[in-house]
């Protein structure tokens, strides 16, 4: 009986598994045209019409339950990064929300230390020393890909609004 349903099983999944590389080769396919299309710069992947349907395709498999990037190996990049959050403005440092136990928050502020006395005490008294804060900004384009050359990684920021 156990031999017989494990013959079974094996005449259901043999026939599928040889289907298994051409998935691999259209996911990989799919991945490079993502990656191609998403390091367009000028125009970005929106202003290029043949991107749209790899593009759109990815924002849509983004919402479904076990979503994998698709990757493509032969560029040797992976799977895109993401970073919400602009830099600070020069003479600003990152700074971190509170969070209610205690615990660093999220980084989402930028921080200066300004000197409230002026020359009178020379900046040097604690007292004359204030923090102020803003929200750090958005970035317009939050995905990047690192993509490697002959002697270098080179950046693309990326975004998926449509």
């Amino acid at each position: 009986m156990r031999r017989a349903m494990l013959t079974a099983i094996l005449a259901i999944v043999a026939p599928a598994a040889s289907l298994l590389p051409d998935l691999d080769a259209q996911a990989s396919e799919w991945g490079c045209e993502v990656l191609l299309c998403a390091s367009s710069s000028d125009p970005s992947w929106r202003g290029v019409p043949a991107c749209h349907p790899p593009m759109n395709r990815l924002i849509s498999a983004m919402g479904s339950w076990g979503f994998t990037w698709p990757t493509c190996p032969e560029a040797g990049t992976g799977k895109p990064g993401y970073e919400q959050h602009a830099d600070c403005p020069a003479g600003w440092s990152v700074g971190y929300s509170d969070n209610e136990h205690g615990a660093r928050g999220e980084p989402n502020r930028c921080t200066q230390v300004r000197d409230t006395c002026g020359s009178r005490y020379g900046g040097r008294r604690d007292d004359c020393r204030q923090t102020v804060s803003i929200s750090r900004p958005f970035r317009d384009e939050p995905y990047y890909f690192d993509i490697p050359s002959e002697d270098q990684i080179k950046r693309h920021w990326f975004s998926l609004e449509r």
